[in-house]
């Protein structure tokens, strides 16, 4: 505590006395200023146990198995970062439309389910280092014989998404002239696609690859690839937090970067995908 004798003669009446209170004046304000930066940073939290929200719909990334259990890339991904940090981690699988509510909402404490760190996205939450970023990619019915995906070739046709994501925002920028349908999961959208009721699907590459060599295998093909708008897109897929929870965030993106520069990453990787996840 700094005391400030206001009433000293010495301080009164003059130029340097009223130059010394000055100083004085400051340097309580400085004081305080600095007690509440080491208060600030006493009350961060030391993050031990960590829950982690995930969609479990969207495979090979998070999905839910026979056992209604959670597998898929992140899953394991995440395990491994919680693992290296010494961490405990703890899931909770949340509908996608609601997962960013949820985490605002304190339903757990970050979210790792495949979500592109878009600016809109950045308005209510922070991301962590980007740990996915791949093509984006058009699928439709075997008989289809055109590789054009262009708005204007396929105006009039029925071109589906999952809601709320980055390709449903593409679609309905740029494909005004189709019949945009958007769907709860992906999952509904390629049951669509496989039953005849729906002509095109657009998602992440790596998501349809996952039907295609599957239930999709007999009814549908690639035919072509959506061009990335880093508007839209975002620089990839990251981890998001709350805004006020930058040293959870500080802490996965450095296991991330770690992770990425020692091999787990790939390690990981290649068990689920084919292609190099992190292109750019």
């Amino acid at each position: 505590m700094i005391w400030v004798d206001e009433t000293s003669p010495a301080n009164s009446g003059t130029m340097e006395g009223l130059l010394m209170k000055t100083i004085r004046i400051a340097a309580v304000a400085v004081a305080a200023l600095l007690a509440a930066a080491g208060v600030a940073q006493a009350q961060q939290k030391e993050w031990k146990e960590v829950r982690v929200g995930t969609e479990g719909a969207y495979p090979p990334f998070n999905n839910l198995n026979a056992k209604g259990e959670l597998e898929g890339f992140e899953i394991d991904y995440v395990n491994a970062l919680c693992a290296n940090m010494k961490i405990k981690c703890t899931w909770v699988a949340q509908d996608w439309d609601g997962i960013i509510p949820a985490l605002l909402s304190g339903k757990y404490d970050i979210i790792a389910a495949g979500m592109n760190a878009t600016d809109e996205r950045k308005k209510k939450v922070d991301f962590t280092a980007v740990y996915t970023r791949t093509p984006i990619s058009v699928i439709a019915a075997k008989t289809v014989t055109s590789s054009d995906v262009s708005p204007a070739a396929l105006k009039g046709k029925s071109v589906g998404a999952q809601s709320s994501t980055v390709h449903a925002n593409y679609l309905e920028k740029f494909y005004s002239g189709s019949s945009v349908k958007l769907y709860p999961t992906q999952e509904e959208a390629n049951l669509d696609l496989k039953n005849g009721r729906l002509d095109y699907i657009v998602a992440d590459q790596l998501s349809l690859e996952d039907f295609i060599n599957g239930q999709g295998k007999d009814c549908c093909k690639f035919v072509g690839e959506v061009k990335r708008d880093p508007a839209i897109h975002g620089p990839g897929v990251g981890m998001a937090v709350r805004k006020e929870d930058t040293a959870l965030r500080d802490m996965f993106s450095k296991a991330i970067e770690a992770s990425l520069k020692d091999g787990t990453h790939k390690k990981i990787a290649d068990k689920y995908f084919k292609i190099n996840i992190m292109a750019d």
